[in-house]
């Protein structure tokens, strides 16, 4: 045959085999296309994100190894994050799939005949059913279609839990339409890997590498055509006979079909353990091309090339087969060739130099293994001796025609690029001294600041506020010097790349992936020296003074490997604390180049993209609580105030924690078994949206610790630190996870004792975290008896533990269930080891996964379960903690601190629950009030009024149970229930009460009205009647003379002459003199009333503004005579007099309010009914202090006279009013223009119906006016109850956001009212609160408020108008029963009735044009009243009573006013009455400013109560006290001491601080002492700005 036509016959087969491998590629998409579809994937990329993978879905609750083909994906990938290897052998169940294949069996004809060579070996038929589609998914072409899909983060998350299930990695992947092949290098970035060799010296040695950058050989294996010897099988026997690391045909799983696997490189690495039974003595790299090589010639040429040693599967050839010229020249490349021949017999022979054949057929797996395994030893080491050649995963990358991935992807390129940036500034830097350098914030300096904080927190023996100041002054100057050092480069570019926001994510895994890698090699060195120097100490354990000896070299190594530690965790805790110092001295760090108070934002970013952040310094043993607050307050805004349910865990050091919280949510927390980063971890896992009703929960914060009892701590107070940690975690968590490692008791023992100890402080505090222990390790978690007795043998060991922690914590519990609610059977989880086998080689043990899956399940079902915390609350919570625990008085402190905040969140919902009800009230008693001074009732019962609010009430109490139920401090709510239910009984009753009293009050008041209506009814009507007359007689004129008459004139002189008429027969009235009347009503009873110089006002009106008030008190004798000296009144009984006083005046004020002078008139009776109930208040006061005093009588005169005067203004203003409505010539003045329209309508002739009709309009406008403001001021009391910020909460926040407006308009006068007569200043803030957002929001909201009213009254009308229409055409009634239904369908929305039409006549009224008339008359009506709307009318058209501020001012401050008897600070229980409850508030005052001196000077104090009742000093009750008190006994002083609870605390309020610096001459002034000597104001003190004053209250109140 010539070469002409042998080169044809190429050409012809090279396009044939190109059209086959379109037509293959065709097919191949198509397939793929199908695969896909039935994955439920999308085939195009990055479809499937980590952070979608990582979130807590339904699919996490489920655990069984079967699955629908829908749920493959979530199922593989669920397996696989929690390193289960079982991963790859899902069992598919598709009920479809095998009812069709039912069907199919019972379409087969039954076979009757008894022939067994028909029956067995018979052809069957079959549908022709596609073979793609009825066989099962391969496993590898779920974990290829997962791959293809997946994000950049998901791809590397996959090939790490992969290398950890001791799987090959997929190295070299064709991508699925451009068979452009990939070397993914980023998903290789995270996997470490360790191996243990023997050197010539015969000492083991121990390598951990990044597998990127390991130089290893490596084998190549692959096939030309097919073969019946699977090479994967062979790969896996060579590696690990135990374990599947190449899938191969005989795997679990395996299919026919496999679609997405031809021309992927796989790789794994042989690691051996350092033993003479090593399979290889080095660690070698395998590589495997599936499918026929000759088909994927770029990846052959690619591996075959980098290969130490090839290794081929051949089927039999002839020399004329298209693979026989590839293998010609692999047998000629001098590298090491093996040729696996699977049908020859032939043994393991050498058939050239570094050539080798084994023949396959009819050997022993066991035999084939063994040649195999010499020919690869015996190459390797041809291959060394020739050419020395070593494998890098990175080099792979140097290949021009292959995609690597971190090139080809922007953000992953950018983010190395810039990390690489950061990490070249610490080449060739000691390690030890690089945080030093490059992170100064958090060294030496930000220690010295968290003991100096301890030391404040933990005083020794008593302190003085100079003293305190002091320290105070120390922190700040070391704040000082943090703010002022330099900002290194290093830091510099983080933050830059942060806040620039591009490839942030990228960046991130970066610099930890470069950061490991920078620092491995020296911690790795460090952590040997250690391990050597502490098994020195063991073995010295029996000579005492040669290990004493070895401590300080063991120490120094510690400190060393503290100091070594260098990642993302110290480069964050850097960040903070440049921003708390920032915040410490208010200003940006001269060379930061962002606002600091950006920073928070970036941690915030970096959790929600997964990142843990550091939640507790374990280096300084310190919460970094400013910068840890300012985070999640970022998180806040950035999520929303999500509920969050708090993971925590606690075990001793490298008892496989971390490993176990990341197998279980797939996280990202520092895995090493040499640990120096310490203290703790947070990180979020979010739930996604269909879980969240299930679960209760938007996320769950899952809380990692350092280990107890850690070695690097040796020389340090490790036991109180291990306890501090414990209660920080355990007092965290919703659910707390203990973490027991092994079976060694004693180990055992102090872990527990240390956990039991924290669960009692958390019993203490009536704090109720649930726990679950983990016992890991245990060697056969299967044996039920087993389990049994290790449950017994824990459940004693806890009981002793409860009794010896409960001795050191001075408590009684005998048994760990009386600290816990716990079950030894339900609560203990037994785990089977990690690894299935020995490291290096040995799989994670699947047992394991599915103890942790199982543990999961529990988790989450106690997440549904549990009342989760908002993450405010976990804010708040976070802090409470640590303050508790800086306090050192654990118990005490947080206890007080938990339950005041937990107090005050019940009062918060107790102010909207009353509110719920008042409000409701508010409606019933306005309805009601109308139907009374309508007439449409004439008795109020108050059954009627409780029927009516239940309905809001039962809503009420439905809330209040769910709130003690589900509130994540139910536990601590639970002991204030009862009283709250009572105080809410009470509430409900006082309104019912109070609002009868006030419908009452309306009845009796509607008679004198009705008097007063009366008359001027009788005005209108007589008015109405002359008008008509006169309109009559001119038109009368006008037709006899036929001309026009001028009407307005004939008006006029008509108007003139009524008016003179009602003049004459109204009564002159008299200007009001109170006083005068208070001498005719009091005199003849009182001599001092009679005396005329009674109106002077005298010093005696001042009654208000004393101090002292000897002069009205007479001293019994009983008790002069007992006493060696003689008894004057002390300062408390001056105190309780004063108050006595300013509770008669208010109540006197609101007496005079609820008359209604305004719309009833004065009255002499008030004045008897005053001075009635102030004889009764001091009767009732006398009656308590009888044994020690009496009242003289002209104390009685002198309080009512100065009453009288505080309420003059009240009732002149109030029944100026009422003359002005009720004077007969300004009213009818007013209705001149009314008159007028209804006189030229008689004049021309109108019917009776349209006058009628337009009186009825003109007599509705003031109704519906007073209605449309009545409800208006109803609507808007509760709009600012919702939105107004200083009115929305409960008593602490009002008084917050009075403080803030006494800073900002700095009026001494104003301080003193608020500080000397808190109640009367907050009513007027509210006031003024109002008043200010009426102004400020009457456009936007009041004003649309009335119009939408005034709609619904115009409806209202109407729909009377038509209704009284129909009954009367349906009844054959008149213009009379029009009218009662009319008036009765409006009683209960307008103060409206059939008497206000009494005596005007109805006689021939056509109801149905009186219809016409109103319903065209209403519109312009209403749309005049609408005209008249405005800021200055609103309060004017308001009874006082109805006015919003006096609704809010009524509920706001119905609570409790006592004051601190040193400092007087306000009690701020919002409940006026609780009685089971002592007087507290959250943050007192310095006591100068009640005007407390020290004893024997002019000295005024600059104490805080809080710091003084934790000393020793002293104090006198009173002026005339011989005897001095303790601070620390301040109740045994009595009377108003012991009713009040002040916890020791160190969290003094900047604002009082500067307020005293800034009115200190005011208040000098005020109580005639000084500043000075003892209470010489802290230099500290003055450095408080009044922006840090305000900025006090936003953090503590």
């Amino acid at each position: 045959m010539d070469n002409t036509t042998t080169k044809d016959k190429r050409e012809r087969h090279r396009a044939e085999t190109a059209k086959d491998l379109r037509t293959q590629r065709k097919d191949v998409g198509k397939e793929v296309e199908e695969l896909f579809q039935r994955l439920k994937l999308e085939v195009k990329r990055n479809k499937l994100r980590a952070s979608d993978v990582l979130q807590i879905t339904a699919n996490s609750l489920q655990s069984h190894g079967s699955c629908t083909e829908e749920e493959l994906v979530h199922m593989f990938l669920q397996k696989l994050l929690m390193m289960n290897y079982k991963a790859r052998s899902i069992t598919v169940t598709d009920t479809t799939k095998q009812h069709k294949e039912k069907q199919q069996k019972a379409q087969q004809p039954s076979a009757n005949n008894d022939d067994a060579f028909s029956a067995l070996f018979g052809k069957t038929s079959t549908p022709n059913i596609r073979q793609s589609n009825t066989d099962p998914i391969h496993p590898m072409d779920v974990q290829m279609a997962v791959f293809h899909c997946a994000d950049g983060f998901l791809k590397q998350m996959m090939v790490t839990k992969l290398s950890q299930c001791r799987y090959a990695l997929p190295l070299l992947v064709p991508d699925l339409f451009t068979h452009q092949i990939e070397f993914p290098l980023w998903t290789f970035r995270e996997i470490n890997q360790s191996w243990k060799i023997i050197n010539n010296n015969k000492e083991v040695i121990s390598k951990i590498q990044p597998i990127y950058k390991a130089e290893t050989p490596m084998v190549f294996f692959f096939r030309f055509g097919s073969v019946s010897s699977s090479k994967s099988e062979l790969m896996n026997k060579l590696i690990n006979e135990k374990h599947d690391t190449f899938f191969n045909r005989n795997c679990p799983g395996s299919s026919r079909t496999r679609v997405l696997m031809d021309g992927v490189v796989e790789i794994a690495w042989f690691c051996p353990s350092g033993t003479y039974d090593d399979k290889f003595t080095e660690c070698v790299a395998f590589c495997n091309l599936h499918g026929d090589a000759g088909d994927h010639e770029k990846q052959m040429h690619k591996m075959t090339k980098m290969a130490s040693v090839k290794v081929v599967v051949l089927p039999q050839l002839r020399r004329n087969d298209k693979s026989a010229e590839k293998i010609q020249k692999l047998y000629k490349d001098p590298k090491p060739l093996i040729c696996l021949l699977p049908e020859d017999d032939s043994p393991y022979t050498e058939v050239g130099n570094g050539k080798y054949k084994i023949g396959l057929k009819d050997r022993g797996q066991a035999d084939i293994s063994k040649d195999l395994r010499e020919a690869i030893t015996d190459s390797l080491s041809f291959s060394s001796s020739k050419s020395p050649s070593t494998f890098r995963l990175e080099n792979l990358a140097t290949h021009s025609d292959i995609r690597v991935d971190q090139k080809d992807v922007d953000d992953c390129r950018e983010g190395r690029e810039a990390a690489q940036k950061m990490v070249r500034l610490l080449e060739k830097k000691d390690l030890t001294k690089i945080k030093e350098s490059f992170l100064p914030c958090q060294g030496e300096l930000w220690h010295q600041w968290c003991q100096k904080n301890k030391e404040l927190n933990r005083p020794q023996g008593d302190v003085t506020e100079m003293e305190i100041s002091k320290k105070k002054t120390e922190m700040k100057k070391v704040r000082e010097r943090q703010h002022k050092s330099e900002i290194s480069r290093f830091t510099h570019l983080f933050v830059e790349q942060m806040h620039s926001g591009a490839a942030n994510t990228f960046f991130l895994k970066w610099l930890r992936i470069l950061l490991d890698e920078y620092t491995s090699a020296d911690l790795s060195k460090l952590h040997h020296e250690y391990d050597e120097k502490w098994s020195n100490i063991l073995k010295l354990k029996e000579n005492p003074d040669k290990s004493e000896k070895l401590k300080p070299e063991l120490l120094e190594l510690s400190e060393k490997l503290q100091a070594a530690a260098f990642g993302l965790e110290h480069i964050l805790r850097e960040i903070g604390q440049i921003y708390e110092s920032c915040s410490s001295v208010k200003k940006n760090k001269k060379d930061l180049q962002i606002d600091y108070h950006s920073l928070p934002g970036l941690a915030a970013k970096m959790m929600i993209s997964g990142f843990p952040l550091e939640l507790m310094d374990g280096d300084a043993g310190h919460v970094p609580l400013v910068w840890v607050t300012a985070v999640l307050e970022e998180l806040i805004q950035k999520l929303g105030d999500q509920r969050v349910f708090v993971l925590s865990i606690l075990g001793i050091q490298s008892s496989g924690k971390s490993t176990m919280l990341n197998a279980m949510f797939g996280l990202q927390f520092a895995v090493s078994s040499g640990r120096c980063t310490r203290g703790a971890f947070m990180q979020l896992v979010k739930v996604t949206d269909e879980m969240k009703k299930q679960m209760n929960s938007d996320y769950i914060l899952v809380v990692d610790t350092e280990g107890l009892r850690s070695l690097e701590l040796a020389g340090s107070s490790t036991r109180h630190h291990d306890n501090e940690l414990a209660t920080f975690v355990i007092g965290l968590g919703n659910l707390t996870l203990i973490n027991i490692y092994g079976e060694n008791p004693t180990e055992m023992q102090d872990i527990l004792q240390i956990v039991v100890q924290a669960f009692l402080r958390m019993k203490e505090v009536r704090f109720s975290p649930s726990c679950v222990f983990v016992h890991q390790n245990v060697s056969d978690v299967t044996a039920e008896k087993n389990t049994m007795e290790a449950r017994r043998r824990l459940q004693e060991t806890l009981d002793k533990m409860t009794k010896l922690a409960a001795e050191d914590e001075v408590c009684n519990a005998e048994r760990f269930s009386d600290v816990i609610k716990f079950d030894v059977q339900k609560d203990v989880k037994y785990f089977a080891q990690l690894w299935e086998g020995s490291p290096p080689m040995a799989p994670p043990n699947p047992s394991y996964c599915e103890n942790v899956q199982d543990l999961k399940k529990t988790i989450l079902s106690c997440v549904s379960k549990s009342n989760v915390m908002m993450l405010t609350n976990i804010k708040n919570h976070i802090k409470s903690l640590w303050d508790a625990l800086l306090n050192e008085r654990f118990v005490f402190s947080f206890k007080n601190a938990l339950e005041i905040a937990t107090y005050r969140k019940l009062e918060t919902e107790y102010s909207k629950w009353t509110w719920s009800l008042r409000k409701a009230m508010l409606e019933i008693e306005n309805g009601l009030q109308n139907k009374i001074e309508n007439e449409a009732i004439d008795v109020v019962e108050e059954r009627y009024l409780q029927e009516e609010l239940n309905v809001i009430s039962t809503e009420v109490k439905k809330s209040m149970s769910e709130f003690f139920e589900r509130d994540s401090n139910a536990n601590i709510l639970i002991q204030w229930k009862n009283s709250f239910e009572i105080k809410i009984s009470h509430i409900q009753e006082n309104i019912v009460r109070e609002t009868m009293s006030k419908l009452n009050e309306v009845l009796q008041q509607r008679v004198l009205k009705k008097q007063i209506d009366a008359q001027r009814t009788q005005n209108e009507n007589a008015l109405l009647e002359k008008a008509k007359d006169l309109a009559l007689t001119l038109k009368k004129q006008r037709e006899s003379k036929n001309k026009k008459q001028h009407l307005q004139r004939d008006f006029d002189s008509f108007w003139e002459k009524c008016v003179d008429e009602i003049k004459k027969n109204t009564p002159q009235g008299t200007d009001l003199d109170i006083l005068k009347d208070m001498r005719e009503v009091l005199g003849d009873a009182n001599e001092s009333f009679a005396n005329p110089s009674v109106n002077k006002t005298n010093k005696k009106c001042n009654i208000f503004m004393m101090s002292d008030y000897s002069e009205y008190v007479q001293i019994q004798k009983s008790l002069s005579n007992l006493l060696t000296f003689t008894y004057s009144l002390s300062k408390e009984d001056h105190t309780q007099i004063k108050t006595l006083i300013l509770d008669i005046e208010e109540q006197a004020k609101k007496i005079i309010m609820s008359k209604n002078i305004a719309k009833m008139g004065y009255n002499k009776s008030y004045i008897q009914e005053l001075s009635g109930f102030i004889k009764a208040k001091l009767t009732q006061h006398e009656e308590i202090k009888k044994e020690k005093f009496a009242f003289k009588k002209h104390f009685f005169s002198d309080l009512v006279l100065a009453i009288l005067h505080t309420v003059k203004p009240m009732i002149m203003e109030q029944h100026n009013i009422f003359k002005q409505a009720n004077d007969p010539v300004l009213y009818f003045a007013r209705k001149r223009e009314e008159y007028y329209s209804i006189f030229q309508k008689y004049c021309q002739g109108a019917t009776s119906a349209t006058i009628i009709g337009e009186i009825i309009c003109n007599k509705l406008k003031e109704p519906i006016e007073q209605s449309v403001y009545k409800k208006t001021a109803r609507d808007l009391a509760d709009e600012m109850r919702a939105n107004c910020e200083s009115l929305n909460g409960n008593r602490s926040n009002l008084e917050k956001h009075i403080l803030k407006t006494l800073a900002e308009k700095e009026d001494f006068k104003a301080y003193k009212t608020y500080i000397h007569k808190p109640k009367k200043h907050f009513q007027s803030f509210i006031r003024e609160e109002v008043s200010q957002y009426i102004t400020d929001k009457f456009d936007t909201s009041v004003l649309p408020k009335m119009r939408d009213d005034l709609k619904q009254k115009e409806k209202r009308i109407v729909e009377a108008v038509k209704r009284a229409t129909e009954e009367v055409d349906e009844y054959h009634g008149d213009a009379d029963l029009w009218l009662k239904i009319f008036t009765l369908m409006l009683s209960d929305v307008l103060i409206f009735s059939e008497n206000d039409l009494r005596g005007v006549s109805r006689d021939g009224v056509d109801v149905k044009l009186l219809q016409e008339v109103i319903m065209k008359e209403i519109p312009s009506i209403i749309s005049g009243i609408g005209k008249k709307f405005s800021t200055e009318s609103f309060p004017s058209k308001l009874e006082y009573k109805d006015r919003p501020d006096e609704i809010l001012n009524e509920h706001l401050c119905k609570c409790c006013w006592v004051q601190c008897p040193f400092c007087k600070a306000i009690c701020t229980n919002t409940a006026e009455d609780h009685d089971s409850k002592p007087h507290s508030v959250p943050f007192h005052r310095i006591d100068g400013l009640k005007g407390w001196h020290y004893k024997g000077t002019q000295d005024l104090s600059t104490d805080f109560c809080t710091t003084l009742v934790s000393s020793t000093g002293s104090f006198r009750p009173s002026h005339e006290s011989k005897e001095s008190i303790k601070y620390k006994d301040y109740k045994t002083a009595g009377g108003v001491y012991t009713e009040w609870e002040i916890t020791p605390d160190f969290t003094e309020l900047s604002y009082w601080k500067w307020f005293v610096c800034r009115f200190q001459k005011d208040l000098e002034n005020l109580y005639n002492k000084k500043f000075q000597g003892q209470g010489q104001i802290p230099l500290e003190w003055r450095k408080h700005r009044k922006q840090d004053a305000i900025e006090s209250l936003d953090k503590y109140m």
